[in-house]
C-alpha cells in the first residue's frame, strides 16, 4: 500500500482534481454502507420510489422507519476522511466534490460547494406543490402525531436514514401531509427507481471534463449512478484513482489502486501532499 499511496499522493499533488465519494467515507461516522465490510446494511432492500409513491402503508412503515434513524444520521459527526477531503479543497488540489451520500457530513467536515447527486435526509419535498422544508421542522410534527413513539431501539442504521422496526411498531404510525398543500411528502433525496436530477448529473459530468484526475472514495461503483463519470473519465484519458476497501466494478480502470480504510488512507494523503515541495 506504500508504494499505492506514494503514487495516489503525486498524482493529487497536481491539483484539478474531481472527487467522487460513496457511503463508504462515511462507515467511520457510524453510517454502514450498502455492500462494503460494514455488514448489516447489505441485507437491507431499499425503499423504491415506486413503492413510496404508489403504495400508503409503503410509506407509512418508511417514515415509522425513517422517524427513528433520522436522529443517527443527524447526530453522526464528519471523520477523519471527511476533514481530509476539506483539507485538500482547502490548498486549492480539488476542482469539485461530488457524493451520492445523503448525509451532509461532507459540508459538517469542512467541504463547500458538495455536488450532492442524491440530496440530503436533512431536506424534505412535497411531492404535490414542491415546497422544501427542513427535515428538523418534519421531525416536530411527527412527535406531535405519534406522542410516546419510542425511538430509542436501534439496532443498525442503513445509509438512507432507514432502520428495522417490528410491524407492531409500524401499524400505529401516524403520518403527516404537507402543511403548505396537504400533498405528500418525501425526504428530499433519490430513492432506488427515481432518476437523479439532470442538472446535477451535468454538473458532475462538467467537472470531471475539465478535470486533470478523479478521485473515487469509499464506493464501490456498482451502481450506473456512479459508475458512469469513472468510465466517462476513462474515455477521456483522465486518470482515475480509487480508494476504497474491497473490490469495485471499476477496478480495471483505476490508474491508482488503494484497498485501505478510509480515513487513515486520506489523512496520510493530506499530510502528504501539504508536505511536498512547491515548485
Amino acid at each position: 500500500m506504500t508504494a499505492d499511496l506514494a503514487h495516489l499522493t503525486d498524482l493529487i499533488a497536481g491539483g484539478g482534481v474531481a472527487v467522487l465519494t460513496g457511503a463508504g467515507i462515511s462507515t467511520e461516522s457510524g453510517i454502514p454502507d450498502y455492500r462494503g465490510p460494514s455488514g448489516v446494511s447489505r441485507r437491507h432492500t431499499p425503499m423504491t420510489y415506486q413503492t413510496f409513491t404508489e403504495d400508503a402503508a409503503a410509506r407509512r412503515r418508511y417514515w415509522a422507519r425513517s422517524h427513528v434513524g433520522w436522529r443517527t444520521i443527524a447526530r453522526a459527526a464528519p471523520n477523519a476522511g471527511h476533514r481530509a477531503v476539506a483539507q485538500l479543497q482547502g490548498y486549492g488540489l480539488l476542482a469539485g466534490i461530488v457524493t451520492q451520500n445523503v448525509d451532509g457530513l461532507h459540508q459538517a467536515g469542512g467541504a463547500h460547494g458538495v455536488n450532492e447527486l442524491h440530496g440530503n435526509l436533512d431536506r424534505v419535498v412535497c411531492l404535490d406543490c414542491r415546497a422544501v422544508t427542513a427535515r428538523s421542522v418534519l421531525d416536530g410534527r411527527l412527535w406531535a402525531a405519534n406522542p410516546g413513539f419510542d425511538t430509542r431501539r436501534v439496532d443498525a442504521v442503513n445509509p438512507d436514514g432507514d432502520v428495522s422496526l417490528a410491524d407492531e411498531a409500524v401499524a400505529g404510525f401516524r403520518t403527516v401531509d404537507c402543511a403548505a398543500c396537504g400533498g405528500t411528502l418525501k425526504p428530499d433525496v433519490v430513492f432506488f427507481g427515481e432518476a437523479v436530477p439532470r442538472e446535477r448529473v451535468l454538473a458532475a459530468f462538467d467537472l470531471v471534463d475539465a478535470a486533470r484526475a478523479l478521485l473515487v472514495l469509499g464506493s464501490s461503483l456498482a451502481v450506473h449512478s456512479g459508475r458512469r463519470f469513472v468510465t466517462h473519465a476513462a474515455r477521456r484519458g483522465i486518470p482515475v484513482a480509487i480508494v476504497n476497501q474491497g473490490p469495485t466494478r471499476a477496478d480495471d480502470r483505476a490508474t491508482v489502486r488503494v484497498d485501505a480504510p478510509l480515513g487513515a488512507c486520506l489523512t496520510a494523503l493530506a499530510r502528504d501532499v501539504v508536505a511536498l515541495p512547491r515548485a
